[in-house]
């Protein structure tokens, strides 16, 4: 499901979340931490892991062996809050294990470029 409003926020936020999900697949730390925001505030609740600030959440993607799990996408929806935000939600599930996880992003303009300000992922038992 995508909400209609703000069709160009919607559009950004569907390029950013594809960028998002391909360096995730690649392993690609730089463009990792290049897509979250250097606000003080940023956020990132992991399954397994609480990061309060840009440098934890580049210390964590750093020190993961291997990188993500592999995973497939099940369902996207993107909701736009305005012209310079809004939220993603995926359901993926993990293709080593089989299990459902859940992600959900809220994205910001900053600039010329879409940001995750807050990210949360975990998965359902």
């Amino acid at each position: 499901m995508t909400f209609t409003a703000y069709p160009e926020t919607i559009s950004a936020l569907t390029l950013a979340s594809d960028q998002y999900e391909e360096a995730l697949a690649q392993n690609d730390v730089g463009r990792l931490d290049s897509l979250f925001s250097n606000d003080p505030n940023v956020i990132r609740l992991g399954a397994t892991e609480n990061l309060f600030g840009p440098e934890e959440i580049a210390a964590f993607r750093r020190g993961r062996t291997g990188g993500a799990p592999p995973r497939e996408r099940i369902r996207r929806d993107i909701a736009a809050l305005g012209p310079d935000a809004g939220c993603v939600t995926i359901l993926f599930r993990n293709l080593r294990t089989g299990q459902t996880g859940r992600q959900s992003q809220t994205w910001r303009r900053e600039g010329d470029q879409w940001k995750v300000l807050i990210a949360h992922v975990s998965f359902i038992v």
